[in-house]
């Protein structure tokens, strides 16, 4: 499971360690042309982003249960399963706690649904605002989950159902010319299986990842280490249960510099390398690999932008 997470072909360490083999992902399409739930949940969700968002955050529940060994966890499992699951969640890689589980009783008891109807979730944000999306499981009763959004339960006030493929989304969905889905730069960064993924457009501001004014303190070495980097159009990160696989895009002659980076910057917090340890780079794919020391630090620091690897060019 750690392998197909990682998506990464042999690939040559920064430092003595072992060198790690990890197995190569297909190769994704050039564009997604519609919503097919039979892709990974982030490439699946990109023909439902609009075009202007800048992030996408995507936890896979589904494959979340299965990792954790709730792969057969439902909505009428047994209270004490349910709680062991949900117990778990903290610790690992997931992006997101639930939506809908703050308001769980509610749905429970009024709608006979749940959290645990969810499949997978998505939110991303822009200069106009945040939206979601919200892919519910097969076995779920979608008149029920419409009858909670015109209830107004919590989030769900105001969304849109499209019961034939089982989606309430924050907003009505883009055409697809006008979605993430147009652009082939954002899908090849997409599409891995993992327990959670981020993609963003850009680079990371230095004091978004360090901290305010910390970069007019470097010294010399760290200074010519940042601006050594190429520059950064988007990038993202498949959390898995062991591994992490960061994308920067093809041809990344900056690849090693960047996996380097942490040891040589200001320490974050959570501080970076206890959190995804021993890097390894791939040039030619531009892609990153961790070990994740730290499950849930690392989601932390993905959500909160934290990542020395993107940080921007000095």
């Amino acid at each position: 499971m750690g392998a197909a997470l990682a998506g990464l072909a042999l690939l040559t360490a920064c430092s003595g360690d072992p060198k790690p083999v990890y197995q190569d992902a297909p190769a994704p399409a050039a564009v997604v042309s519609q919503y097919d739930e039979s892709l990974e949940p982030s490439a699946a969700v990109l023909a439902l982003v609009p075009a202007d968002a800048t992030t996408v955050m995507v936890t896979d529940f589904d494959q979340l249960r299965l990792v954790l060994g709730f792969g057969s966890l439902a909505r009428d499992s047994a209270p004490t399963e349910r709680d062991e699951f949900w117990a778990e969640v903290p610790r690992t890689a997931a992006l997101s706690r639930g939506m809908l589980r703050p308001f769980e009783a509610r749905l429970r008891d009024d709608f006979g649904i749940s959290q645990d109807d969810v499949a997978w979730e998505a939110t991303y944000a822009g200069a106009d605002g945040t939206g979601w999306v919200l892919a519910f499981r097969p076995t779920t009763a979608m008149a029920a989950v419409s009858r909670a959004v015109q209830a107004g339960v919590g989030p769900l006030k105001g969304a849109s159902v499209d019961t034939a493929r089982r989606l309430v989304t924050s907003a009505a969905a883009p055409d697809v010319a006008d979605s993430w889905g147009a652009e082939p730069t954002l899908v090849a960064l997409s599409g891995r299986e993992a327990v959670s993924t981020y993609v963003t457009r850009g680079c990371l501001d230095f004091d978004t990842v360090f901290g305010a004014g910390m970069e007019a303190q470097l010294a010399a070495a760290p200074a010519a280490a940042l601006g050594s980097l190429d520059e950064l159009d988007g990038f993202a990160v498949a959390l898995g249960t062991e591994l992490a696989t960061v994308l920067l895009g093809d041809d990344r002659s900056d690849a090693f510099e960047r996996a380097r980076l942490a040891e040589v910057m200001p320490p974050t917090d959570p501080e970076f390398p206890l959190a995804m340890s021993r890097p390894v780079a791939d040039p030619s794919t531009g892609r990153l690999g961790y070990t994740l020391s730290n499950p849930a630090a690392a989601a932390e620091l993905t959500r909160t932008q934290h990542l020395p690897f993107a940080v921007c060019r000095g």
